[in-house]
């Protein structure tokens, strides 16, 4: 089984200069590609690949040499699974949430790109990725097996992250509650069966910061330094309700299932009820998803 392992790091200024160019590099690559697969028949990885390398003997796109391959062929591979679930989604082979076309990646997103085995290794405490250098991660749990890609992470608050995928072999605990069913609510996040009681964080006060700061942002001219300042102070709010959401779903769950053999959950609408405007607020912050 596989799974990632994330972890924070902080780039010196010649890195960030560095991972931005490949930053660009990389959305460049998919923006092309995605150009062309969208004028007619996608072409395919190989077809595409092709073109990548031809480019880079051009005027127009040679500055893409200065960044490591691996990264961009990565790109594609990416853009290559993404037709792929959108294709098996039409045709009806893929099940769920509806698979749209990929889009175009913009600048003032997250940005990522992804590494294979030929392009970083671990040296003890420090991480080389190809034509970056040595980063040097808080590594806040030991990896459980040697990674097979990395990807680096920037969020829209500036934030660097190295997630890596790795092999781990699944747990098997012993629970001692045979079965529990679980509500939902949005007072309180969620009520056992049991008679237990999980209350969720209270994010009300970042949410009235938010959008004070959107409304602000409303109001500034676009392209602006003083825009692109705000945009990253809400960025910074989001991640900080993110990061407080996201710590207490995983703590709740962990406890959840290792205390209980089944797990019985309401079958919601999740999707249609954050089309009504009165509660679809509250049941995002709350991540019932």
């Amino acid at each position: 089984m596989k799974a990632r392992f994330q972890y924070r790091f902080y780039p010196t200024d010649r890195q960030r200069h560095s991972l931005a160019q490949l930053f660009g590099c990389v959305r460049v690559v998919w923006n092309d590609a995605l150009a062309v697969s969208r004028c007619g028949k996608y072409p395919g990885y190989n077809t595409l690949s092709k073109s990548l390398t031809i480019s880079k003997k051009t005027e127009e796109r040679a500055w893409l040499n200065d960044v490591s391959s691996v990264p961009l062929q990565q790109s594609l591979k990416q853009l290559e699974v993404a037709y792929k679930n959108y294709f098996d989604f039409l045709k009806g082979k893929k099940k769920g949430k509806k698979v749209g076309q990929p889009k175009f990646k913009k600048k003032t997103n997250s940005q990522s790109a992804t590494f294979a085995k030929t392009g970083f290794s671990i040296k003890g405490e420090s991480v080389y990725l190809a034509r970056i250098g040595n980063v040097s991660p808080i590594w806040s749990r030991e990896l459980p097996s040697e990674p097979s890609s990395v990807t680096v992470l920037k969020d829209c608050a500036n934030r660097y992250f190295l997630s890596f995928v790795v092999e781990v072999k699944p747990v098997q605990i012993d629970a001692k509650n045979p079965s529990v069913g679980i509500d939902l609510g949005i007072k309180t996040f969620a009520v056992m069966s049991n008679g237990e009681k999980a209350k969720s964080p209270d994010y009300k006060v970042l949410d009235r910061k938010i959008r004070k700061l959107q409304k602000k942002l409303a109001r500034q001219s676009k392209e602006s330094k003083r825009r692109n300042r705000t945009r990253i102070q809400i960025a910074k709010l989001h991640n900080q309700i993110a990061d407080t959401r996201k710590d207490f779903l995983h703590k709740l769950s962990t406890k959840i299932v290792s205390e209980n053999q089944t797990i019985v959950l309401e079958d919601l609408n999740v999707s249609g009820m954050v089309k009504n405007r009165k509660i679809a607020r509250a049941i995002s912050l709350q991540g019932w998803r």
